[in-house]
């Protein structure tokens, strides 16, 4: 599954690509709360279909509604498969929640003010460049001009903040974030499931044909190279992850210190407290690595929700990386090493002299 801007974008360029009227929807400001971030985008079709969205659902329907042909005194003669007038105008502005009533009708939070600007059929082939320019993995920057609507893209290193200073409004596109599994085994497929459901483009890599001959999860690239020859082929960006799940040193030690060198957001591996100390002493001594360069490296991964199933430890696992990539820092008592050392410390004291050993999957 694609990011949401690029199956958005995709969906636009194909429909106006075949002669069809549709509109681009940015929302450009918010206050208070409100559903979407700024830069969220949906796109509406003169056939009435819809791609993302800007709100939970009641913004989008009255858009549908406030360019139903139903809906307007002055529309043109009915066409066959056509039921908008998307008009041919310079980019408008429309405003949702200014009346606590109006808030209310639209399913914006207590207070949630929500202002869009509405791009009334794109050029195509601009659209076909944006396209492509994300699906080559570069970041661009679309500026589109309030008073003519006319567009410039921009290939960017760095993602921005949009940009709707009354002339241009600049919103910038990334890639898809990509994520590379090491290990093709059970928790995998459903890591793996759950990372393309949130957007990400996923690869697995596991030269083990004994777990790969069970591989089951579509829309995954499964790849049979040595891990760490893998990594480095994989031109890991900073919208990238790498993530070790075989608990076999052999495939991921190397791996992970192919990651290292990399600008990955994110680099994890599986296993037990005990079994990550061990992994930090190997390659300190044989690997010349420090402990500064290993901060980098998390483990046991996860966010502590007293995981013990797969699909348990899988949403654990997805949880963090999301934090991670918003920029969400997490409570010390939801590390997985910390809250289980509270556990075992708590557990010891009630318990007297009594040893109570904790099942520790992770």
């Amino acid at each position: 599954m694609e990011n949401l801007d690029l199956t958005v974008l995709r969906t636009l360029h194909g429909w106006r690509a075949k002669g069809q009227r549709a509109l681009l929807a940015t929302v450009v400001r918010t206050w208070g709360s409100s559903p979407r971030p700024v830069g969220s985008i949906m796109a509406l079709c003169e056939n009435g279909a819809v791609a993302g969205s800007v709100s939970g659902g009641c913004i989008e329907d009255d858009l549908i509604y406030r360019y139903s042909r139903s809906h307007q005194a002055s529309a043109a003669a009915p066409v066959a498969g056509i039921t908008h007038d998307i008009p041919d105008s310079t980019p408008q502005r429309v405003k949702y929640g200014v009346s606590a009533d109006e808030a209310h009708r639209f399913g914006l939070p207590c207070g949630g003010t929500l202002e869009l600007v509405l791009e009334f059929n794109p050029e195509a082939a601009s659209l076909l460049t944006l396209v492509q320019s994300l699906a080559d993995g570069r970041m661009v920057q679309r500026r589109s001009g309030i008073a003519d609507g006319q567009v410039e893209l921009i290939e960017v290193n760095a993602p921005s903040p949009l940009i709707d200073d009354g002339d241009v409004l600049a919103n910038t596109f990334g890639p898809e974030y990509r994520m590379l599994l090491i290990g093709a085994g059970q928790l995998t497929e459903y890591l793996a499931t759950m990372a393309v459901f949130s957007g990400f483009a996923v690869t697995v890599c596991d030269p083990r044909e004994e777990y790969r001959a069970s591989w089951s999860v579509p829309g995954v690239t499964l790849l049979t190279g040595m891990p760490d020859d893998v990594v480095h082929d994989y031109k890991v960006d900073r919208r990238s992850c790498v993530i070790a799940l075989t608990h076999d040193p052999k495939l991921d030690d190397l791996a992970l210190l192919e990651a290292l060198d990399t600008e990955a957001f994110y680099i994890g591996a599986i296993g037990s407290r005990r079994n990550n100390e061990a992994r930090h002493a190997r390659m300190i001594e044989h690997f010349e690595q420090t402990v500064e360069r290993l901060a980098r490296l998390r483990g046991p991964i996860g966010i502590y929700i007293g995981s013990k199933t797969p699909p348990e430890i899988a949403v654990s696992i997805m949880a963090e990386v999301l934090a991670v990539k918003n920029g969400v820092p997490l409570p010390r008592d939801m590390d997985v090493t910390h809250a289980k050392n509270t556990l075992a410390d708590g557990t010891s004291m009630q318990s007297g002299s009594t040893c109570l050993s904790l099942s520790d999957s992770r």
